[in-house]
């Protein structure tokens, strides 16, 4: 089975960290975003992935053109398709089988496998992974088929759920979405639901699913990480220093910091919940709070929720 993984978008909430590396790419303990969203998807049965680029679309080549053994196939758009623009103009790669839809920029390892095979087993064209909060619940479902979204249809008398960014979509998907144009897949859920056509939706609250749109939210991600063991990767993941770095041994790092790879670390430095990507350095004796340190960041000094 395959899937398609969003990863074309701006990420405009997580600037200035997205000025050089497209959402998808910014890293978690020195792991790519999107590749959480391959290892969830190779742990439920897919096998092949499309990705879509436009944002600095070079930051994806060190992944490569295969994943874990997995075929990565990207799909630059020079101008933004939106999301049902996107998966149209993914329809060749994606051929006539049922697949997954999975944003690039979310964090989650509930069980995905189930949901899959009910979509396969049910008829409808679409399925949504839903849940019960978390975040904003556009998505009014009942008794398993989606009735609204937004309260577009005027028919939102059922409960409300938050879409989780994941949906399974059959081939059929491919016929309803204009070819060539800038869409999002809502409009062609809602004509679908006008036409009668069906859309599922899956309610998974177990296991872990967050959305890393914003500045803290992707620093909560780091503290989060350290409790909740993801159940696709392996044990002993995280890593808070990620070889090769340099810590002076006279430096301090405290609560839910991240050193990646090549990051240095002066002597008497102070680092309280920071994340400092590849190659970063902090001089000797600063003492940083909350900060985030880009690629080939040097920084210095005291300071306190400050992105270099």
């Amino acid at each position: 089975m395959k899937a398609f993984v969003l990863g074309a978008g701006l990420g405009t909430r997580l600037r200035p960290l997205t000025e050089r590396r497209p959402k998808p790419m910014v890293p978690l303990y020195g792991k790519p975003l999107i590749t959480f969203a391959f290892d969830h998807l190779i742990a439920s049965g897919i096998t092949s992935f499309a990705v879509n680029t436009h944002h600095r679309p070079e930051a994806y080549l060190p992944i490569g053109n295969s994943y874990r053994g997995c075929r990565l196939a990207f799909r630059h758009e020079p101008i933004l398709l939106d999301t049902g623009g996107g998966i149209k103009n993914v329809e060749d790669l994606i051929g006539n089988e049922p697949f997954v839809v999975y944003n690039g920029d979310v964090l989650s390892d509930f069980p995905l496998r189930p949901a899959i095979e009910r979509h396969l087993a049910s008829g409808n064209i679409a399925t949504l992974i839903l849940r019960s909060s978390g975040g904003p619940l556009h998505i009014q479902c009942r008794n398993g088929q989606v009735s609204d979204i937004r309260n577009s249809l005027g028919n939102s008398s059922g409960p409300s759920f938050l879409f989780s960014g994941i949906s399974i979509l059959s081939p059929e998907i491919f016929c309803h979405i204009p070819a060539g144009e800038k869409i999002s897949i809502i409009p062609v859920y809602l004509s679908l639901l006008r036409a009668g056509i069906g859309i599922g939706g899956e309610v998974v609250d177990g296991g872990l699913w967050f959305d890393l749109g914003e500045r803290s939210a992707y620093l909560g991600a780091h503290g989060l990480l350290r409790g909740h063991r993801l159940s696709y990767l392996p044990a002993g993941w995280p890593q808070p220093v990620q070889e090769p770095a340099e810590v002076d041994p006279s430096a301090r790092a405290i609560g839910a910091c991240s050193i990646g790879r090549g990051a240095k670390i002066g002597p008497g430095a102070i680092l309280e919940d920071c994340v400092l990507w590849e190659n970063a350095e902090v001089l000797p004796g600063a003492h940083l709070t909350r900060c985030i340190l880009r690629d080939d960041s040097v920084v210095g000094g005291t300071a306190l929720d400050a992105d270099f």
